[in-house]
């Protein structure tokens, strides 16, 4: 078995006992365009103004601290226009969800990885949003209001609540995921 497959990365984190109900992964480019009706708009807009920018001072023969001045701006309008789609594209791959008898687990993270737990028995509400072809995505309890779409570092109040993203079939994957936790709830 492949050490990198997305079951191998969550078999080396079940406990003794724990059944694998589900793995995936999120569709590549679905995950690298979430947000994309308004990035795509913002970034050409940033960066077309950062390279206006610098291209009129140096015309101008402005001092060499106005040429300065642009280039981080012209660095963060080329991060927006590609990097953060290389950055995301990167960071789908590296993304592996599961569904166990017992846990949720997510693992994140383009350049490292943080792993999200959540224990079936107190699993927030579940939100399905479905799009073509059955990609779709489960988002586990509320978001928060500023949340970002991959490829951009989250940090402070721009972060991204744990959800299963541009996951193929995703209603069958919902249908596991409320099994599982209907099964895993104590008896009454």
């Amino acid at each position: 078995m492949d050490l990198d497959s997305p079951d191998a990365i969550v078999r080396s984190r079940l406990d003794p006992g724990e059944r694998v109900l589900w793995t995936g992964q999120p569709d590549a480019r679905a995950y690298a365009l979430t947000g994309a009706w308004f990035l795509i708009p913002f970034s050409v807009l940033w960066g077309g103004f950062a390279i206006f920018w610098e291209v009129s001072v140096i015309r101008s023969g402005a001092p060499i601290f106005f040429w300065l001045w642009g280039i981080p701006f012209i660095l963060v309008g080329l991060y927006m226009i590609f990097g953060r789609i290389a950055v995301a594209v990167r960071e789908a791959r590296k993304t592996v969800y599961a569904v166990t008898d017992r846990r949720v687990l997510i693992r994140t993270g383009a350049f490292s990885s943080t792993w999200t737990e959540m224990a079936l028995d107190t699993l927030p509400s579940t939100t399905l949003s479905e799009g073509r072809a059955g990609l779709g995505t489960i988002t586990f309890g509320p978001q928060p209001p500023y949340a970002v779409p991959p490829g951009w570092p989250t940090i402070g109040m721009w972060t991204r609540g744990p959800r299963f993203v541009a996951i193929r079939d995703a209603s069958r994957v919902l249908a596991v995921v409320r099994q599982a936790r209907e099964a895993a709830r104590p008896s009454r």
